[in-house]
């Protein structure tokens, strides 16, 4: 099934960041199942899915989580919590664990795939480990931006949520040192039938401030 050019934009004008959600409604699994699917399937540099995607249902570590967010009720109220995180480096084995599975489900031999693998080896080598943490952290936004699409076109609220201690939410989730650090959180649900923010217009620059031709 293809999406009409107006169905597409009617969801990204319905959706906005969610600052009250109805506590009491809850994502069906089916739903969530297709939500999960779109992180699984979003798009990385040289397909190395430098992430990780935790799903936080624990109400007590929900709880320690809001202390952490400025005491932001999306997180405890929300239907479900995701805590994006990514690789604090890229190793050799990471980039064999990723060459490995692709050559397993496109049924390929390691000399198929050892001229990607060498590339994908150099690219990595040649940056500092802090510059490797940078990048892997910048794909974690096409995961969120994927995760809210996906969301606004099942009829599902999100809320995007930078306003977070990263490092506090390593220690709650017990990521310390494991190589996965957070980034950004994303609450989803449905909307308050109280907030406000739900019919508030939409502000945006005008198309042309920013889409030029060239």
């Amino acid at each position: 099934m293809t999406l009409t050019p107006d169905q597409l934009i009617a969801a990204l004008r319905w959706r906005y960041a969610t600052k009250q959600f109805d506590a009491s409604r809850i994502i069906p699994a089916s739903v969530w199942d297709a939500i999960e699917e779109s992180l699984v399937l979003t798009p990385s540099s040289f397909g190395l899915q430098p992430w990780k995607f935790l799903v936080v249902q624990s109400p007590a570590l929900r709880a320690k989580l809001l202390s952490e967010s400025w005491n932001q009720p999306q997180v405890t109220d929300a239907s479900h919590f995701v805590v994006l995180t990514a690789r604090t480096d890229l190793s050799a084995a990471d980039i064999d664990a990723w060459i490995s599975r692709m050559a397993e489900v496109q049924k390929k031999t390691s000399e198929d795939v050892a001229p990607l693998k060498g590339m994908i080896a150099g690219f990595a080598e040649r940056m500092s480990a802090d510059d490797r943490a940078a990048w892997n952290s910048r794909q974690i936004y096409i995961a969120l931006g994927q995760l809210m699409t996906t969301a606004a076109v099942l009829g599902v609220d999100a809320c995007p949520m930078e306003g977070i201690s990263a490092s506090a939410y390593d220690r709650v989730l017990g990521i310390e040192g494991s190589g996965y650090a957070t980034v950004v959180a994303c609450a989803l649900g449905y909307r308050a039938a109280d907030d406000k923010y739900a019919a508030t217009p939409k502000a945006r620059f005008d198309r042309k401030q920013v889409i030029q031709y060239i």
